[in-house]
């Protein structure tokens, strides 16, 4: 009985912290901080998710401002991999997202690349002030068609939109190659939160999308274990998502 009345208490927190929002298909709950004793219990849908990309381009950050709201000036380098957790009620379903966040040093390729297994989304950041971590994307990407599950929704995220006098990948690439690659595609700044709520979300709603549909299924297994079955099929976006945002110039 406790914990029925616990799960109604998370959703009817939710909904009420959406109204304050003003509506809409998103309805954001409380931060989780690190994975409880609970872990996946009570959630209609847990999502695991990657955030990839190569080091000091703002993974962590992004990672921060999306779970936490917060942002730091003083960053560490992440080591190995860390996770965060987030509740949110999409079309009135409680979904758990575990979002992974993965070293971006060459020595722990190998080692990150185990959890790529079981992901549904992947976020790939690059810094729109360095053209040698967008040019590294392809080999991203690369790791992602290796170890993840076929279908996993992608976006391509150009980070530290806010340093518009640095920049030295003009908006029109990043677009150029997440269309080639079938990417969803979006530029975001963790400092001030340009897009960094819409690009998580975005990722989840297309996830949530395809189990809806039931291109995806879930193992029966703890949620770390989702898969896909999706077969590397390219995601149809609505309409109004084709559009794409990014920090004015």
């Amino acid at each position: 009985m406790w914990k029925k009345k616990k799960d109604e208490g998370i959703k009817k927190e939710a909904e009420q912290d959406n109204e304050g929002r003003g509506g809409g298909l998103y309805r954001q709950s409380r931060e989780e901080g690190k994975e409880g004793k609970e872990g996946g219990k009570g959630m209609d849908y847990v999502f695991k998710m990657v955030v990839i990309g190569d080091s000091a381009v703002g993974k962590s950050q992004l990672l921060s401002r999306f779970s936490k709201n917060e942002f730091s000036m003083e960053s560490r380098a992440t080591v190995g991999v860390e996770f965060q957790t987030k509740t949110i009620l999409i079309d009135k379903k409680l979904v758990k997202a575990q979002i992974w966040d993965t070293a971006g040093q060459e020595r722990y390729r190998s080692i990150t690349s185990a959890y790529y297994r079981g992901a549904l989304g992947a976020i790939i950041v690059y810094d729109i002030t360095k053209l040698p971590s967008f040019e590294q994307v392809p080999r991203w990407l690369e790791d992602l068609r290796a170890y993840a599950d076929p279908g996993i929704v992608v976006m391509l995220a150009g980070n530290k939109c806010d340093l518009h006098e640095m920049r030295s990948v003009p908006t029109e690439m990043g677009r150029e190659l997440a269309e080639r690659e079938g990417m969803l595609f979006l530029e975001t700044s963790a400092l001030d939160a340009t897009n960094v709520e819409q690009a998580f979300l975005t990722v989840l709603e297309h996830i949530y999308r395809a189990v809806s549909r039931k291109s995806l299924v879930a193992d029966e297994q703890p949620p770390l274990v989702l898969k896909s079955s999706l077969k590397g099929a390219k995601l149809e976006l609505p309409e109004s998502q084709q559009r794409y945002s990014c920090c004015s110039e």
